[in-house]
């Protein structure tokens, strides 16, 4: 039963024992809280019946709600305080709603009614991520990677997404698989990693600028593709086959380097000493004509004389390259046959300087002997006279 009802016992919650419906006085709750208050604090007067202890308890009430106010308003200043480091920056919110970017140093902010979110924008950051997935031939691939990022909109990686770091993580992961997909094995694990990586970055970055997440992809690196270990010994034969080939083709390429100069070389020889030969042939056929006409020109002036010398010239071409000589003594009817090639190994001037007489030498021996014969001719001729 309400304590203004009627049979409600005429107790007043507020102080006032008078069982009257009437509200209570205003200054007697406040004296009251303020009593309270100074009992609290010490500032109480047990005899407050009186006017002057009504006073007192008025005037420390007021200056202990002052004091306190002011407490509360330095508190509040302080908790406005914060720094910034020179690798972060803040977004301050106000009310909920973006207010601006403040860079480092020291900042104030009204507290309760700001919300200051730091970001540490300058360092890289790393994530790590890989798995097992199928390439475009439709083989089983293991393919650990290492995203490098750092935050170039903070602005955006505070307000777009809740959770940017999230995105990344399986921006990355699809990222991964559509390229790895889209690449055969044998790209994946030798010669298409470097180009892989390219690809899964741009993607990356693709993905997270629709996002709006404000992170920046500064490189990706895939660590080491590995074939599934069921199978990792067909892959070793494979690559080592593949090395096998390279160090085959470079050996090849290395002695075609060596033997296709050379053969130019000889090639380009052989030119030179065609035309070289073409030109000698040219040049004694032109000098064979000119001797010709002019032989013809003595021929038709004088054709006995011009006859007899050619016969001369033509024996004598033939025994400039023998060794034997024919010698036709004067008086006699017999052609002496000399065998100067047999007088020559026999000789002891050939025997000790080990090889053949000169034509002058052989001249000299061919007259002496003309000379011996002839001598001995003319003793024989004597001798049948005497007779």
């Amino acid at each position: 039963m309400a304590w203004n009802e009627p049979g409600g016992g005429g107790k007043d919650p507020w102080g006032g024992g008078n069982g009257r419906n009437t509200p209570p006085d205003l200054d007697a709750v406040i004296k009251n809280f303020t009593d309270k208050l100074g009992k609290i604090f010490g500032g109480g007067n047990s005899g407050g019946n009186n006017g002057g202890g009504d006073n007192d308890s008025k005037g420390v009430g007021t200056g202990l709600v002052i004091g306190l106010f002011v407490v509360a308003i330095g508190v509040w200043l302080v908790l406005g305080v914060y720094q910034v480091d020179a690798k972060e920056k803040a977004v301050v919110l106000r009310f909920g709603k973006f207010n601006s970017i403040v860079g480092d140093g020291l900042h104030w902010n009204p507290p309760l009614m700001d919300i200051v979110t730091k970001v540490r924008v300058t360092e890289e950051r790393q994530y790590q991520t890989g798995g097992q997935m199928l390439t475009k031939d439709e083989n089983i691939v293991e393919l650990p990677m290492t995203v490098h990022y750092n935050i170039k909109n903070v602005k955006d990686f505070v307000l777009n997404v809740s959770n940017p770091e999230m995105s990344l993580h399986q921006s990355t992961d699809s990222a991964l698989r559509h390229v790895v997909g889209s690449t055969v094995l044998d790209d994946v694990l030798s010669t298409g990693r470097e180009q892989l990586s390219v690809d899964v970055r741009a993607r990356l970055q693709s993905y997270l600028d629709n996002y709006g997440t404000g992170i920046h992809v500064v490189k990706v690196n895939i660590l080491e593709a590995k074939p599934p270990a069921a199978v990792k010994a067909a892959y070793d034969d494979v690559i080592k086959a593949r090395e096998d080939q390279e160090r085959l083709i470079n050996e090849a390429q290395a002695y075609a380097n060596g033997v296709v100069p050379e053969a130019r070389g000889g090639a380009q020889r052989v030119l030179e000493e065609a035309d070289a030969y073409k030109a000698q042939v040219v040049a004694e056929a032109e000098g064979n004509t000119q001797r010709f006409l002019k032989v013809l020109a003595e021929y038709q002036k004088a054709p006995q004389v011009t006859r007899e010398r050619m016969y001369l010239d033509a024996i004598e071409g033939v025994f400039e390259n023998t060794s034997k000589i024919m010698v036709d003594i004067e008086g006699g009817n017999n052609m002496l046959y000399l065998p100067l090639d047999k007088i020559m190994q026999q000789s002891p001037v050939a025997s000790d300087r080990g090889k053949a007489l000169s034509s002058s030498e052989v001249s000299i021996i061919a007259d002496r002997v003309i000379d011996k014969l002839r001598s001995s001719q003319q003793s024989s001729s004597l001798r049948r006279e005497s007779r």
